[in-house]
């Protein structure tokens, strides 16, 4: 039956020359904990264990394999802490062998054999062989291997050929060895494509030896906000710009793990760095390097000078940047600075051309068919449709996926970065831990399911999709530590669902734990929003109150504790909502096979507890535009991070027993207001203040309904602070409308941390 099954599962795809040795032990069948997951797995009898008398073989001239024998050593050196020795040879007893192989047919292809005897790898080349040596790194490092590699025959290939990730790097700055120990990490994903933010509104990263400006001037800008805390004050410049050398060393570290970058230069629009440096390449008034996050204004114009200096800059790029695709960006080129151009209109009218889309259209069809004479091909976000561009162009789609459906029946290659599915700006969960950013939750299993390949694709046209990324923009992602919180472990869903055939998403969770200890071992600090305990305590009468837990996923068992020490394995397990007698402090952690894949999450509750509640459990009036904004300034040790709508400084607490209660107290603090709304801007509410600082009005039941009291900002001398107000009698459940007067902007805004009734 097993030789049946194997043969079924090699179909399609070529089997090792070696195949597994009979053996008449039983097969161990515990999980393995692989990411991805392999597109064809066997279990077979045998274990293979590794230790200092194991040697990497190789056939004699097979560089290739020898190359990837390097870094298996390294890896398992690693793991295992032994170095094993690299010889050239036939596999046998002992042997790790690697050999490329022309039988084994696919692109990344490779096959992968484990029994009692040895390991053996073969792929048609190097890349395959580097993706097989993954999988064996990756079952050296599985619980599973604690007694020996278990004895598998795998047979593997991607789903896509394109398995990214995107970093910006403009809005906040990442070190060259951050983004390398980044690359490492994508490469143990089987990730292949690293899309690289360079240039934006923010700053321009790269240098470029022609125009000295763009990383003299064009590199640096004000800091906002906790950005302060980086460059040491108010006064001194956020800077930052990588050298081609640097650049040529990210490139090269990339290839050696099989990773692509494809650098951006964004045009037409998120130009306001490179117009600030050279502002004759630009469409209107002078600019700055922005400070703001959103839609700057800021375009290149249409002169041949300016297509001259974008032709030079893009010479430098493809110099640097070996890669097939040059990215162009496209996307948010708002039209106001074409449209009120002279200049810009009458080449239009030159050109026959009647509307700024248009325009933007045969202005990246010029820059695409530069890059064709240069044998690259031109990608851009899905807004290049809305003009006339190459055939060979391929079209990034983000807003939705209306534009891959778009492109792809047009008979253009995609790929898939739909907002808000896989933006990773966006938090993983409601839990009050969560770091500053946008609040619209895109969990680690909302990043999982999502599927590439939409349905208004048809079968003939799904070839198009050449496969999917995450995307990071960073402007709340100010260092690494919160990169990584982003991306980490949803990297882990985007490489399973780019890879595997067939999703599994609680096989996923099962062998997540497994991957966590791997992000520990290599430095990483993953988030745990999937698993961790959230706590939720209601009053249960005078002195008990009611406490329910759970967590995102609902993996694992929550064991709890109310003793005051940390929960362990031995704890109770949560089952159902529990009573406790006041004041008590709750501690909750996630368990799985006896170990803790969350950190401990606690909470004190009491009778003031009971009465407060933060901006991030209070609901936003309207979800205009909500964003979770970091402190400028610490309060009490740590920069407390704020829900706020910042197109609506409007608070709703729902359901609130107003008897007995005549006093409350708000923390406040005044945060900056860098955004750039283009033409939402006319639509910021504004409430009609009393004085300059404006004030807090609470009403009952709607932000129409009574006033319960009126507390001036002016308390708050600039905040932080929290300020005390009176509320009248009142009986019943109501809820409670928190507004704040005036209007946002332009340079700071209000925002609300906590309220606590009294």
């Amino acid at each position: 039956m097993r030789r049946i099954l194997l043969l079924a599962m090699a179909t399609g795809l070529a089997a090792c020359a070696s195949q597994p040795r009979q053996n008449t032990a039983p097969v161990d069948t515990t999980p393995l904990s692989l990411i991805p997951m392999p597109a064809q797995l066997a279990r077979v009898p045998g274990l293979f264990r590794i230790d200092a008398s194991t040697k990497i073989a190789t056939a004699a001239g097979d560089t290739q394999a020898k190359k990837v024998a390097g870094q298996l050593q390294g890896w398992l050196r690693q793991a295992r802490g032994v170095t094993l020795p690299i010889v050239e040879g036939k596999p046998g007893s002992g042997t790790i062998w690697l050999h490329t192989e022309a039988s084994v047919k696919g692109i990344e292809a490779y096959t992968l054999d484990v029994d009692d005897k040895g390991v053996r790898i073969a792929a048609n080349d190097e890349t395959g062989l580097f993706y097989g040596a993954v999988t064996l790194w990756q079952l050296v490092t599985d619980p599973a291997a604690q007694n020996g590699v278990p004895g598998v025959h795998i047979v593997d290939k991607p789903r896509f050929e394109w398995r990214g990730l995107m970093l910006d790097s403009s809005r906040h700055f990442q070190s060259v060895s951050e983004i390398e120990h980044l690359l490492d990490q994508m490469a143990m994903h089987k990730l292949n494509t690293f899309h690289w933010h360079l240039t934006d509104d923010q700053g321009w990263r790269l240098q470029i030896d022609k125009y000295p400006n763009l990383t003299e001037v064009a590199s640096c800008r004000k800091p906002v906000g906790p950005d302060i805390a980086l460059t040491g004050g108010a006064d001194k410049p956020y800077c930052g710009f990588y050298t081609k050398e640097e650049a040529k060393q990210i490139v090269a570290y990339a290839a050696e793990r099989h990773i692509t970058v494809v650098p951006e230069i964004e045009m037409p629009g998120h130009a306001q760095a490179a117009v600030a440096a050279y502002p004759q390449f630009g469409a209107g008034k002078k600019h700055t390097v922005s400070g703001d996050w959103g839609v700057n204004t800021a375009l290149f114009n249409v002169d041949d000078g300016t297509f001259t200096f974008l032709e030079d800059v893009l010479d430098e790029v493809m110099e640097v940047f070996p890669s097939t695709y040059i990215h162009v960006g496209g996307d948010e080129a708002a039209k106001d600075e074409w449209e009120h151009s002279p200049k810009v209109q009458a080449k239009m009218k030159s050109l026959g051309i009647d509307d700024e889309e248009k325009m933007q259209g045969w202005f990246v069809a010029r820059i695409g068919d530069y890059l064709e004479q240069h044998h690259r091909r031109l990608i851009g976000w899905d807004e290049i449709l809305d003009g006339k561009v190459p055939a060979s162009a391929t079209v990034m789609s983000w807003r939705g996926t209306k534009g891959a459906i778009k492109a792809a029946n047009a008979g253009h290659d995609v790929v898939m970065a739909p907002s808000p599915n896989l933006y990773m700006d966006y938090l993983q969960s409601t839990l009050p831990d969560e770091p500053a950013g946008r609040p619209i939750i895109q969990s680690l299993e909302s990043v999982y399911t999502f599927e590439p390949v939409p349905p208004g694709i048809p079968a003939d046209k799904a070839s198009h999709v050449l496969g999917e990324q995450l995307t990071l923009f960073t402007e709340y992602q100010p260092n690494w530590q919160r990169v990584q919180h982003a991306l980490f472990p949803r990297v882990a869903a985007v490489a399973e669902r780019t890879w595997s055939p067939i999703p599994d998403w609680n096989g996923f969770l099962t062998r997540l734990p497994a991957q966590f200890s791997r992000y520990r071992a290599a430095g990483i600090m993953p988030a745990d929003s999937a698993f961790a305990v959230a706590i939720d305590a209601q009053a249960a009468g005078s002195d008990k109150a009611t406490v329910t837990l759970a967590s995102q996923t609902g993996f694992g068992k929550i064991r709890y504790s109310t003793d005051g020490t940390p929960p362990t394995a031995q704890s109770p397990e949560y089952t159902a909502p529990f009573e406790v007698t006041l004041p008590t402090t709750v501690q909750a952690i996630t368990f799985v096979n006896g170990f803790g894949v969350s950190g401990p999450r606690a909470s004190t509750i009491d009778a003031k507890s009971l009465l407060r509640r933060s901006s991030d459990q209070l609901a936003t009036c309207n979800d205009r535009l909500p964003i979770r904004i970091e402190s400028p300034v610490l309060v009490d040790g740590v920069r407390p991070v704020y829900k706020v709508d910042i197109m609506d400084t409007c608070w709703m607490w729902k359901g609130v027993k107003l008897d007995g209660r005549y006093g409350v107290a708000i923390s406040v603090n005044r945060l900056p207001y860098n955004y750039a709304l283009w033409k939402d801007a006319a639509n910021v509410v504004s409430r009609k203040a009393k004085s300059r600082d404006g004030e807090i009005e609470i009403h009952q039941d709607t932000c129409d309904g009574p006033k319960l009291t009126t507390i001036p900002l002016a308390k708050a001398k600039g905040g932080p602070a929290t300020i005390d107000g009176i509320l009248p009698k009142r009986e019943g459940t109501h809820d409670l409308c928190i507004v704040i007067t005036g209007k946002p902007g332009p340079a700071t805004m209000w925002a609300i941390g906590d309220v606590q009734l009294r």
